[in-house]
């Protein structure tokens, strides 16, 4: 059911049924560290892959914005963070992201980019 229910429309686009919006959080399109109560669609992606659809059609666009956000040098920026609300902080908002970084790479690794 959760597939089906991923997969009911782009994840790119993000069109889900919710209670309070007729769009998506803005967040989701943002990639940040460490991923608590608010996801990304690299999440989402990270666990589509773990579970064998990385070559799904329906994963493209998705994909396709995960390979836009990356910077020339092959890093992509810390979008969205948690400073104040964990003990430590996980790099400046809007700069190039180890941690982001690492968790781009293992999704495009895992399908073979």
């Amino acid at each position: 059911m959760g597939l089906d229910f991923l997969f009911s429309t782009d994840l790119a686009q993000a069109a889900y049924p919710t209670r309070n919006s007729a769009t998506p959080s803005g967040n989701w399109q943002k990639f940040g560290f460490p991923v608590f109560y608010i996801t990304d669609i690299l999440q989402v992606l990270e666990a589509l892959v773990a579970l064998g659809y990385g070559h799904d059609p329906r994963l493209s666009n998705a994909l396709a914005l995960v390979r836009e956000k990356q910077d020339e040098q092959g890093r992509w920026n810390l979008e969205y963070d948690y400073t104040g609300r964990t003990w430590v902080d996980f790099g400046p908002v809007n700069q190039p992201s180890k941690w982001v970084t690492l968790r781009a790479l293992k999704v495009l690794k895992n399908i073979g980019y």
